[in-house]
């Protein structure tokens, strides 16, 4: 996969999450979901054991935490891309 590729699917991949949450941030209760961890509880110690690979920042009079969609969607493409060089 060319960076070109991985570009047009991180893209494609924005476009998608836009549409299913309706917002450019997602909450952890989105992230949890969109990124397959078993719950929110384990998203929230990844991110407290800096392991969490997603940038995620707090707002001001908001609750929690939260990540762009855009980032969200640029890990993804990124993972698989690793995915395939590591199946050649």
């Amino acid at each position: 996969m060319s960076e070109t590729e991985k570009q047009e699917l991180a893209k494609a991949l924005e476009e998608d999450l836009l549409k299913l949450h309706g917002a450019p941030i997602l909450t952890l209760k989105q992230l949890h979901r969109v990124l397959n961890f078993r719950s929110v509880d384990a998203l929230k110690q990844a991110i407290l054991r800096d392991v969490f690979p997603v940038h995620t920042f707090e707002m001001p009079h908001r609750r929690g935490k939260f990540a762009l969609v855009k980032d969200v969607a640029k890990f993804l493409a990124e993972q698989a891309f690793e995915e395939e060089k590591n199946d050649d």
